[in-house]
């Protein structure tokens, strides 16, 4: 019997292989061959590690663009993949591909399904072309099997905006963790405690309000470090400038890292790690750090809330409140050695449980089965795993 082919979208290489190796593995692993289709970068090493999966390069996918004769050579340049390869069924990623992608899966008569990884910049700031985004995800999502999201609250947005009907939308909760990748570490023995921010530096990722809480926190405890981690991307309109990344620098009260190949060291290091959000989909940087035995400080929005149990892994705080920021911290440094463990245990059995990546495959698979009309797998029928490269990288872009 013929193997089913999937096909794998994505905006770039680098979400490819941070976010979707996992999935690609358990694919073939379980019988599938798999085609991926995204724009090279310097990630394209990914295929040194995927066994035997094929790479189409797309050419016209710009994600920061919004040329309308550049996304109509995409849908045309995805429409012609789709027609010659015939895969079984197309998983999209990202805003382009969730749009563009379906349309084209729909000229080419292939089944296709689209996952909504956190709805961010579009969602949290009203522009033209901001509100135009929902029109045409209610026009795609028509033609999508089924549309995967990553907490409840994303999809009953869409289904109170009637931009998908709600048989279609499923919740996966996030792209998961690999819980062996990234598993407790001693911390150092040293009398610094360290608040950790992983993410792109972004306004929306409440860096300005992590930097303003650090200083308040290191007015007080001296002994205190707030470190930053993550990527400056000038062609994200939510960038932080430099000038602001230059004056908290000069100001002290953060240390930056830039961008690491491996957060595992730094996590490692830190006693608490701190995300607070606007809005995300599941942050991938909070599974990692609870993976790790991580107290938690996040944001009371869509997708951070997920991850926490208020008072017993980390803390909820309100978006965009600095002082709040600030006093949750303050509670983190005054936690007895007891409860600090308890934390993190509690982080660590919540990854396990609700995030490790085999759980989210395991999803995944399901839904392509149904979709594919063949009976669904039990957990105990996925092939086991070894470890898998990447996953240690701020959240999708």
């Amino acid at each position: 019997m013929r193997k089913k082919t999937i096909a794998i979208v994505d905006n770039s290489t680098w979400n490819i292989y941070n976010f979707r190796l996992g999935l690609i593995k358990q694919l073939k692993a379980t019988g599938y061959d798999v085609l991926v289709i995204a724009p090279v970068d310097e990630y394209i090493h990914y295929l040194n590690e995927s066994g035997i999966v094929r790479h189409i390069p797309l050419h016209y996918l710009a994600p920061q663009s919004n040329n309308p004769l550049r996304d109509l050579a995409l849908v045309i340049e995805l429409w012609d993949i789709y027609r010659r390869e015939k895969p079984d069924l197309i998983l999209h990623y990202t805003i382009k591909p969730n749009i563009y992608g379906n349309l084209a899966a729909w000229l080419a008569g292939v089944d296709a399904m689209s996952t909504i990884t956190g709805l961010g910049y579009t969602f949290l700031h009203r522009s033209l072309i901001n509100r135009m985004v929902p029109a045409l995800y209610r026009i795609a999502f028509k033609y999508a099997r089924r549309v995967i999201f990553y907490n409840h609250e994303d999809r009953d947005l869409f289904i109170k905006k009637e931009i998908i009907a709600p048989h279609k939308g499923h919740i996966i909760p996030g792209s998961g963790v690999n819980v062996n990748h990234f598993r407790p570490l001693p911390l150092p023995d040293d009398s610094t405690f360290v608040f950790l921010f992983i993410g792109r530096l972004l306004y929306d990722k409440g860096l300005a309000e992590f930097v303003e809480a650090a200083r308040q926190t290191r007015q007080r405890y001296r002994h205190a470090e707030c470190w930053v981690i993550g990527e400056i991307n000038a062609k994200n309109p939510a960038a932080v400038s430099k000038e602001d990344m230059l004056h908290w620098m000069e100001a002290q009260d953060i240390r930056y890292w830039g961008v690491v190949a491996d957060v595992r060291q730094y996590i490692k290091k830190a006693h608490v790690v701190v995300l607070p959000s606007y809005r995300e989909g599941v942050p991938r940087s909070i599974l990692e750090a609870m993976a790790m035995g991580k107290p938690i400080i996040t944001t009371n929005v869509a997708g951070c809330r997920d991850t926490v149990k208020a008072g017993l892994n980390g803390f909820l705080v309100p978006p965009a409140d600095a002082g709040a920021l600030a006093q949750a911290m303050r509670k983190a440094l005054l936690l007895s050695a007891d409860d600090y463990a308890s934390m993190g245990e509690l982080s660590r059995q919540i990854a396990l449980s609700e995030f490790d990546e085999k759980l989210i495959t395991h999803h995944y698979i399901n839904v392509i089965r149904e979709i594919l009309h063949q009976d669904p797998m039990i957990t105990a029928e996925l092939p086991a795993l070894t470890e898998t490269g990447g996953k240690n990288q701020p959240g999708e872009r």
